[in-house]
């Protein structure tokens, strides 16, 4: 079995109704507990975490830097690609983008070197401290496999060949043209993301196979479907916690293709009021995976699925 890494895409979740505040961490103000200190006390429950706040701006090399000194050694972060590589006409935008209508032909990103360069420069300080796990490179949904695609996003991997990579493709017709995609990012040693989300007609469809033996990415959307496309909140879509049973689908999944791989990335992204931690903790304990630190007692009363797989304290006594 090869290593195996769970965690949550994202740390910080500070306001709505799905805020990790008062529910994963301590509530603010009299109990001292910080913004700046969310980092720290996530790193001490679990070993890796995907960033997709570098999706909306590129951070400076002084933020990573300080995210490196915040988190224990062999701590690792997977750190999502800026739109302006993956995303156009979104640039400046914090709402993801509606359905793609079938057939309509969006134009290509056009980063600039400069563009390139900003992006490397933030992934240094987490490289040089042997904290970057992968680079994840999402397109949206309308992103179809037809020729100028294909092209443009063997231009990508050529740009971040340096990293270990991880493509989300969304359109079924990378999964109709499987040869084609696979030979595309096996060429670079580049992982395709498996996604659990709920699944449209012109949804990606995948076996769950690795398509590089160096590593294995999966990210748990949540199954959400009323709320995927229509929602008072984009937060809303992610309202989700997977079954006992569900989960234990999942885990069989990784369990036999962790046998062929060297390492896997598992990444809860249903965040909605903590429940990517409840699912991601109750995967370490399907897979044999080590369940670090103390829980709140407030969280296990929320979500009885926690109770005797984890260790509790208030909250009060989780502030240091």
């Amino acid at each position: 079995m090869g290593q195996i890494r769970i965690g949550t895409s994202g740390w910080s979740y500070p306001t709505g109704h799905g805020t990790w505040n008062g529910v994963f961490y301590p509530p603010r103000g009299k109990s001292g507990f910080k913004a700046a200190d969310e980092l720290a006390y996530y790193a001490s429950r679990f070993d890796t975490v995907e960033v997709n706040s570098t999706f909306y701006r590129t951070p400076a090399p002084a933020v990573t830097r300080r995210w490196a000194a915040q988190t224990p050694p062999g701590f690792e972060f997977s750190i999502k690609l800026f739109q302006k590589f993956t995303h156009p006409g979104m640039v400046g935008r914090d709402a993801p983008l509606a359905r793609t209508p079938a057939g309509e032909r969006r134009p290509l990103p056009e980063p600039t070197p400069a563009d390139l360069d900003e992006f490397r420069a933030a992934l240094d300080p987490l490289a040089e401290a042997g904290k970057l796990g992968v680079l994840l490179i999402q397109f949206p949904a309308g992103f179809q496999s037809e020729p100028r695609s294909r092209d443009y996003l063997a231009r990508q991997l050529e740009w971040f060949r340096d990293y270990p990579l991880a493509v989300e493709l969304r359109h079924r017709s990378w999964s109709d043209e499987q040869h084609e995609t696979d030979t595309l990012l096996g060429a670079a040693g580049a992982a395709l993301v498996q996604i659990d989300e709920p699944k449209f007609r012109f949804s990606i469809r995948q076996d769950r196979e690795p398509n590089v033996r160096s590593h294995y990415y999966v990210r748990l959307h949540g199954r959400n479907a009323a709320q995927w496309w229509t929602h008072d909140s984009p937060d809303d879509r992610y309202n989700y916690l997977y079954s006992g049973e569900e989960l234990g689908r999942i885990a069989e999944t990784i369990k036999r293709v962790g046998r062929s791989v060297d390492k896997t990335y598992l990444y809860l992204n249903n965040h909605y009021s903590a429940k990517a931690v409840v699912n991601a903790t109750v995967l370490k304990q399907m897979l044999d995976v080590p369940i670090e630190g103390e829980y709140p007692e407030e969280l296990v009363e929320m979500y009885p699925e926690l109770r005797g797989v984890v260790r509790t304290a208030p909250h009060r006594t989780l502030v240091r």
